[in-house]
């Protein structure tokens, strides 16, 4: 039985919510958070916190023994974006980090590990429609090849220690709480907020760009779920497909202008886009519905209408 869990890279885009989803359900003294980066407000009043970098060992073994952690959730990483400009960072937050995660569990007996992973592990020959969870991974950016490092990891751990490590590969996460952190999806965020406060967006994508996009709600629900399933009961592990929708930059402005009829848009792609042209524009999650009941609630209409909503909130209140 899982009772306490570290939350790495908490302070991150999907971090900030997971925690307090995690923390509704372990109890706020239950749930560790990790960063570099201080935290806001809210983690701090609701629950422990520490600042931690998972490529220090010695300093992640001491957080583990400290809070008696038998459970781990690393969201920490450099993102797509972010890790061209720093590929060497990206390679060893992402798997030097991740490495240490899994060989101080190991050592200190801590029972579960989920690592997420991104269909940045796709790359330029893999089927673009309908993409399976077992095809070709040759990723072209740092991100995609450190997230298919990551996914090899976690099955040789699993194989040679019989350690419970889990993952799931994110497509491009849209939330309105917390702003992305350099991400290759990130402007299906951006242009909500840039939308409201300027009724016009440079999108860095092509507007016929279909990517595979996901409702920040849908992420918290399939990570949570993944983490709860029944681990004898997987034939899969750290590498599972999961989808909600997907759609290009002119089909989401179209869906925005909706609601905002003066909103426009202009198209001015950039290096991200090179990454964006070697992934998936849709992708086949039929083993995550199969083994632990994988299912979205959101698609981009209704994703749109809430997040029109809400990001309205956030500009009225000054808060972007």
């Amino acid at each position: 039985m899982i009772k306490r869990i570290l939350l790495s890279g908490s302070n991150g885009q999907i971090g900030s919510e997971l925690i307090e989803e995690l923390r509704k359900i372990y109890g706020r003294s239950n749930v560790i958070g990790a960063d570099l980066r201080e935290p806001t407000p809210e983690i701090l009043e609701n629950g422990p916190y520490v600042k931690l970098d998972i490529t220090n060992a010695h300093e992640l073994a001491n957080v583990i023994k400290e809070y008696k952690i038998d459970a781990i959730i690393n969201m920490a990483a450099i993102l797509s974006a972010v890790g061209e400009q720093n590929p060497h960072r990206a390679w060893n937050v992402n798997i030097n980090g991740l490495i240490n995660i899994l060989e101080v569990s190991r050592e200190l007996g801590v029972k579960r590990i989920l690592n997420p992973s991104s269909i940045a592990v796709f790359g330029p020959t893999t089927p673009k429609e309908n993409t399976p969870q077992e095809t070709v991974l040759k990723p072209t950016s740092m991100y995609g090849i450190t997230k298919v490092t990551g996914e090899l990891l976690g099955e040789y751990y699993v194989r040679k220690y019989n350690l419970d490590v889990r993952g799931l590969r994110y497509p491009g996460i849209i939330s309105y709480k917390t702003l992305p952190g350099g991400g290759t999806t990130d402007y299906a965020v951006a242009i909500f907020f840039d939308a409201i406060k300027y009724k016009h967006y440079k999108c860095f994508l092509k507007k016929d760009t279909m990517l595979p996009m996901m409702y920040m709600p849908d992420c918290l629900k399939a990570t949570i779920d993944l983490f709860h399933a029944d681990f004898s009961k997987l034939k899969h592990f750290t590498d599972f497909n999961i989808a909600a929708m997907s759609f290009t930059p002119e089909m989401l402005y179209n869906e925005i202008k909706k609601y905002l009829p003066e909103f426009t848009i202009e198209y001015e792609p950039d290096y991200r886009q090179q990454i964006a042209d070697s992934w998936p524009r849709s992708i086949d999650d039929s083993l995550a519905r199969e083994e632990w009941g994988w299912a979205p609630s959101y698609d981009m209409e209704t994703m749109v209408e809430d997040m029109i909503k809400n990001v309205k909130i956030k500009v009225e209140k000054c808060e972007y």
